[in-house]
């Protein structure tokens, strides 16, 4: 009796680590309960979207229970250019890189490197002692500050709650870049000028989205002796097989990069963004600037086998990256009262988590986890309907978010099991 409750057990523990698909399947949406005519909407949406031209074209992928039921690309990767966009072109993702930052640190943390709580000081000795930013003369960036009272921890830098914002004439002062650089210089070099300044307020007591997830690229640097470019490379994905993504694009892959489209004008409607840092640096320059925060390029079917890792748990390809439940304390509640900005939702380490008044706001799942990108990026992993949904698009500035809002609430009307 004993042996055949080991039997029992050891077949039922192999069946639930076998549910979690290592690949990437494709069959009829029927399968795992989505309907192929809900999903159709989609291309309406999108191709109504492109007509309007508030975007030049789009690629969703949308994989349940690890089976793809959508992976298309929509529209023109150059209009200009006639050039249609295919599902493996590459893309600016801008935000969407902090996950995979966020993923790196844990890992990190995983092998004992460090503890949530300990101050970045320990490991960045510039941000011993911080200050908070009392006044800014608006002529010369001069600025009074008073001390801290306490110290800023990695749990606040992963959770965007250590005071360390994007736009700051004291940064602009220092010459910090803002998302990426294609000056001859390194994160080694900036992010200690960033330490050594004001933060805008208490460790802790507000969510200010900023640098924090560039200041975790230099200490994965600091903690594993690597490159940033290299750690991620090596750690996350190559094990993950993303061969398309990176801080820069080679010329065999340059003809895949999209082009960047604005929407400045009077009246709606995009244009294409003139050539410059902000559409050049994945193909220009030094390429030595590895901003955590905002310098990665990657293909939908890349960032999908990133999101699929996290919604198996920490394994895909059949490579472990994390456990479980470092998963389950990176998507949790981080911020405590806080929200971030007006969307009801919760911050974790890396990622907005819904709540349930957040999901009240859209077709959704408390628990369920995603972010975004500047360039019009995003992706939402939802771990109750086993579901991931990754959808790019390549514009910025708009006048108007909201098209991959869109794009989710027609996702989750054709759930229909």
């Amino acid at each position: 009796m004993k042996n055949l409750y080991l039997f029992l057990l050891l077949t039922l523990s192999t069946g639930i680590y076998a549910q979690k698909p290592q690949q990437f399947v494709i069959g009829p949406p029927e399968k795992v309960g989505m309907s192929s005519e809900r999903l159709s909407r989609i291309e309406s949406l999108i191709n109504r979207k492109i007509s309007e031209k508030r975007i030049p074209g789009a690629v969703v992928f949308v994989a349940r229970h690890g089976q793809i039921v959508l992976n298309r690309a929509y529209g023109m990767n150059d209009a200009e250019a006639g050039k249609s966009l295919k599902n493996d072109d590459i893309f600016r993702i801008m935000s969407m890189s902090k996950a995979l930052t966020t993923t790196a640190v844990m890992m990190l943390y995983e092998e004992g490197k460090f503890n949530l709580d300990d101050p970045i000081s320990k490991y960045i000795p510039e941000f011993k002692n911080p200050q908070i930013l009392d006044t800014v003369n608006p002529a010369d960036s001069t600025f009074t500050a008073h001390p801290a009272k306490k110290e800023i921890t990695i749990r606040h830098l992963l959770s965007h709650t250590a005071g360390i914002p994007y736009e700051s004439a004291l940064y602009a002062k220092a010459k910090i870049p803002t998302y990426y650089s294609m000056k001859p210089e390194k994160i080694s070099e900036t992010i200690p000028k960033l330490a050594a300044l004001p933060k805008i307020h208490e460790p802790g007591e507000k969510f200010t989205y900023g640098l924090n997830t560039d200041v975790l690229g230099y200490f994965i640097e600091v903690i594993s002796g690597m490159p940033f470019d290299q750690f991620l490379k090596k750690r996350v994905f190559e094990p993950l097989e993303m061969n398309d993504t990176g801080f820069s694009v080679d010329d065999s892959k340059k003809s895949r990069l999209v082009k960047v489209y604005e929407e400045i004008g009077k009246e709606p409607g995009i244009t294409p963004k003139p050539s410059s840092m902000w559409t050049e640096y994945p193909v220009s320059g030094p390429k030595t600037y590895f901003s955590g925060g905002a310098g990665l390029t990657s293909t939908a079917t890349d960032y999908a086998k990133f999101c699929q890792m996290m919604l198996n748990g920490g394994s895909f390809n059949n490579k472990k990256l994390l456990s479980r439940k470092t998963i389950e304390l990176m998507t949790m509640n981080q911020i405590g009262d806080l929200e971030v900005w007006d969307r009801k939702n919760k911050f974790g380490l890396g990622f907005e988590i819904y709540t349930e008044a957040g999901h009240a706001k859209l077709p959704s799942s408390v628990g369920a986890f995603e972010w975004g990108g500047m360039y019009y990026t995003h992706y939402t992993i939802d771990p109750k309907e086993d579901l991931i949904l990754v959808v790019f698009f390549q514009v910025w500035p708009t006048k108007g978010w909201g098209i991959e809002k869109q794009v989710q609430q027609l996702i989750y009307q054709s759930i229909i099991d």
